[in-house]
């Protein structure tokens, strides 16, 4: 980006529609964004606290919800700043490069850590009497920190890659955070070759991730069907429930935005994706792990519990 006529900050265009209409999206999505840092910041509390939730599937889940709690107020912040302003949004290109890595980063680690917790639950499903053996203390610690450090080498050469290009058709993006699609189509030059090795890039992690799920649900199913009470066959698919769940809806929604040949998508259809990835995944994060979760249900319990008795006290 040494090319001095390269733009040095860009505009957001964010959302159509009229300030009335800004205000009800600004309401809607600061609650959400609420919500979302309220529940994940719950979970963390309550596993950090609560000696029943100290086991490898609740350390994972804990490093899942700071994931998803730092990645949305990475973008979420920004984009409810743009709803309250009368004019364009500007963010210099500093910011746009920050802002894109921390949150490819943080993507690419949190897809390290759903294949780990599907491990974990093959591991204690198919071998539970090794299972403490296995996932002990070291290997746990372990593997957390190997995807915090995979999520944030993997993304260094993906935005090195969007930012070697010159930026000089225009300054304006049509999104509500520098999206890469829309950046490579600000760009000048041929990108066609490093949307294709982005695309590979993305294969490799989100599909890297996904197999390892896959053959451990394929084992964990086999397992269940050969429990011949119903009452423990249910009790072993709680477990994996949650995950499953969370699974689905991570899984689907990246796979529609970033396993793509063509990064320069439209403009909505990007702004919807992110939208289901960025908003609403992890405010469905807390519900989905507490919900269908008897453990933490009981932890928050006794949480509610301890904080009445201190009240009264």
């Amino acid at each position: 980006m040494s090319n001095h006529s390269s733009a040095m900050e860009f505009c957001l265009l964010g959302f159509p529609g009229s300030q009335e209409l800004h205000h009800i999206l600004f309401a809607i999505f600061f609650l959400f964004y609420s919500v979302t840092i309220m529940g994940n910041t719950i979970i963390i509390v309550i596993i950090c606290v609560d000696k029943h939730l100290h086991s490898p599937m609740y350390f994972f889940l804990g490093h899942l919800s700071a994931v998803e709690m730092l990645a949305t107020s990475i973008i979420v912040p920004m984009m409810l700043w743009g709803l309250l302003l009368h004019e364009m949004q500007t963010v210099s290109l500093t910011a746009c490069v920050t802002q894109l890595f921390l949150y490819l980063a943080l993507g690419t680690t949190e897809f390290a850590l759903l294949g780990v917790m599907a491990v974990d639950r093959y591991v204690a499903v198919c071998n539970p009497l090794r299972y403490n053996t296995i996932m002990n203390s070291h290997t746990c610690i372990s593997v957390v920190i190997g995807s915090w450090v995979f999520g944030f080498l993997c993304e260094i050469w993906p935005v090195y890659a969007t930012f070697q290009f010159t930026f000089r058709k225009s300054n304006v993006l049509d999104h509500f955070y520098c999206d890469r699609g829309q950046l490579l189509k600000l760009s000048c030059g041929d990108t066609l070759f490093t949307e294709f090795v982005l695309f590979l890039m993305a294969v490799f992690i989100v599909v890297g991730s996904l197999v390892p799920t896959i053959v451990s649900y394929i084992y964990i199913t086999s397992t269940i069907l050969k429990i011949p009470t119903a009452s423990g066959r249910r009790k072993a698919f709680s477990t994996c429930a949650s995950h499953l769940t969370f699974v689905v809806i991570g899984y689907g929604s990246c796979l529609f935005l970033y396993v793509k040949p063509k990064q320069t998508q439209a403009a909505e259809y990007n702004k919807i994706v992110s939208l289901l990835i960025i908003v609403l995944t992890p405010l469905l994060n807390p519900f989905i792990f507490t919900l269908r979760n008897d453990k933490v249900k009981e932890a928050l319990r006794d949480g509610v519990k301890r904080c009445c008795q201190l009240l009264k006290d």
